[in-house]
Parts: C-alpha cells; sequence; structure tokens
C-alpha cells in the first residue's frame, strides 16, 4: 500500500504526528486508532506499530499481541511459533521477535483509570507490537525505515533478563535541588561529566544535528549520554554560545546510585508506593506538586521526577533531577 491507499483504509491523521526524512522516508502517527505507518521511499507502506494503550488488539494464529502481560504473551508466542515449527528469537529490548511472522515484540508502561477517574500509572508494563513487512522481518530495528521512526542502536541491547542490584551495592549520592547530583554539576559540559565520573565514556549517546536551511549547516549535538557502569544518564541542552550542558541525571532503576529524599530512596523501588509517599510529603509540605506528561509526580520547587524502569513484566523507580528551566 501506499500513504493514499493507508489514508483511505485508517482516515486523515491528525496533524503533527509524522515525520519525512530528507531520503523520502517517512513515518505518520494516527493518534486516534493508537498505529504508526512507517513508509519506504515513494511513500510505500513497510512496516505498522501498534500501541500498547491505544492501538487495536491484534492476533497472530490466536495469541493476543496487544496490551498484554509480557511473559504470558512470551510464553504463548513460543508454543505458537513452536507448532508452526519457526524459531523465536530475542530482540534489542529482550522481547520476542519472530522472522517468519514479521512481528517483534516490546513494551510500554502501563495506565489505567482510579476510581475517581484520573489517569494512575500501575507498576507493569504491557506488551506491544511493531509489525513488518518480508523485506524487513530479518532485522527490523536496522531497517532505515525503521530507524527512521525509532533508532534503538544507542539505547543497549537487552539479552531478555532484568537484574536489580541490591540496595546495599548501589553507592549513596547526595543530590542539592537545581544544584547538582553526586559528583555531577547542573552546567558542566560533556568532556566535564565524563571526567567526574571517573573518567567513563559513554556506552550510548543520543543527539541530532540543528535545524539548518540550505547552505548552513552546524555540530552535531549530543542530548543524552548513557553510562553504564556508574549506572546513570546525563541529559543536555544546547546552551546559547553552541555548547551543551548538563541540565537533568537520571539515576538508573536497576543498577544506579541511591538517592534520598526526606528519607524516602528514590531508586530502584516499588514505583506506586514510592509516588504515593512522595505526593502525600509534597502536598502536606506545600512543596508544588506537579505531574509530567507521562504521569510521574514530582516538584516545581525540587525539580524531582518520578519515572520507571522496565524489570520483566514490572518496574522500579528511576528518578531524574533537573536543572532550573528544564522542560520535562
Amino acid at each position: 500500500m501506499d500513504s493514499d491507499e493507508v489514508q483511505d483504509a485508517l482516515g486523515r491523521p491528525l496533524p503533527g504526528g509524522g515525520r519525512v526524512a530528507a531520503n523520502g522516508m517517512y513515518w505518520q502517527r494516527y493518534q486516534d486508532t493508537g498505529l504508526t505507518c512507517i513508509y519506504e521511499r515513494e511513500m510505500i507502506l513497510v512496516a505498522v506499530a501498534v500501541d500498547a494503550l491505544e492501538g487495536p488488539l491484534v492476533q497472530v494464529g490466536g495469541v493476543e499481541l496487544i496490551d498484554r502481560v509480557p511473559s504470558e504473551a512470551r510464553v504463548e508466542i513460543h508454543d505458537l511459533a513452536g507448532r508452526e515449527g519457526v524459531e523465536v528469537r530475542v530482540n534489542w529490548s529482550g522481547d520476542p521477535e519472530v522472522v517468519a511472522w514479521g512481528v517483534s515484540m516490546g513494551t510500554a508502561q502501563k495506565y489505567v483509570l482510579s476510581a475517581e477517574g484520573h489517569v494512575q500509572r500501575p507498576d507493569e508494563v504491557i506488551t506491544d507490537t511493531l509489525f513488518v513487512g518480508a523485506e524487513l522481518a530479518d532485522d527490523p530495528y536496522a531497517a532505515p525505515p525503521v530507524m527512521h521512526w525509532r533508532d534503538v542502536r544507542e539505547q543497549g541491547s537487552n539479552p531478555g533478563a532484568w537484574p536489580v542490584k541490591p540496595d546495599q551495592d548501589r553507592p549513596r549520592w547526595e543530590w542539592a535541588a537545581l544544584e547538582r547530583v553526586g559528583p555531577l554539576r547542573f552546567g558542566m559540559t560533556p568532556p566535564q561529566v565524563s571526567a567526574a565520573l571517573d573518567d567513563e565514556i559513554p556506552a550510548g549517546r543520543i543527539g541530532s544535528f540543528p535545524f539548518w536551511w540550505p547552505g548552513e549547516d552546524g555540530p552535531w549535538n549530543p542530548s543524552e549520554d548513557r553510562f553504564e557502569e556508574a549506572g546513570v544518564s546525563a541529559h543536555y541542552s544546547t546552551y546559547p554560545d553552541g555548547v551543551p550542558r548538563l541540565g537533568a541525571v537520571t539515576l538508573h532503576g536497576r543498577t544506579g546510585p541511591q538517592a534520598f529524599y526526606a528519607c524516602m530512596p528514590l531508586v530502584g523501588v516499588t514505583p506506586s508506593v514510592l509516588d504515593a509517599a512522595i505526593i502525600e510529603h509534597l502536598e502536606k509540605h506545600d512543596l508544588g506538586l506537579r505531574f509530567s506528561p507521562s504521569g510521574a509526580a514530582g516538584s516545581a520547587d525540587l525539580n524531582l521526577t518520578l519515572g520507571t524502569a522496565r524489570v520483566g513484566d514490572a518496574t522500579v523507580s528511576e528518578p531524574t533531577f533537573h536543572a532550573e528551566h528544564w522542560e520535562i
């Protein structure tokens, strides 16, 4: 199918949900149906990503693939693949991938509605799926059209296990709101961040070139460095002087240092329990409770946001500390 035929089938997408590359590759998000359509050059459909929360329920051989507990879906996928005599392998995120079906599984944070009608973030993840044509099935996330939509090369591969470091084995980091986290001070350049972490080289780096007009160009700027040994990610903003500087620090939920707020450990604990404790404390002391678009509780005064990291079917807490004026 080409993009016009997809639009005939799905209707016109809402504006602002797509992106086109200079080489003609394109992806389009259909927000009202929970689908992302990924196109090769000349707008030929080659892949469809189905959202865990908003996408349609899709089956392969009677096995439901969307909005499932990952371990339960994995068992059923392996059972069906065994009956059909096809191979199941582990993809970059540690989830099942079946070349013969053009299926690569993934996960997303689960959300539910409370009795009062508010969106809540429980402690589980649910499945989503990338479906690709035969020409991309052998290695979907290495295919240029899919990489244009989601480039996972710098995110690190997962062998299918999510070990969590015991709390007693984590170093303790102190933090001062809006100033520093452990040895990392907001405003540091990427080389200074690496030096503060015992000269560790980033295991992964995400960044981009600036927007440019014909005849103009600019340097590639890092937006995030992932340090596996230290268990932290450094997030950068590019300042007016053109130098990327540290604007936020994430302590990895599974492996990162431990930090405390009001005697509460913030890293690697059950998110719902921590969310409730943080919300109670912030409201009790009138410290500016706010929620990120992802539903993470935080403080406008502390610039602390509580994210999550996957641990199999569940999640653990993964805080991010922000400099002043950092947008979450």
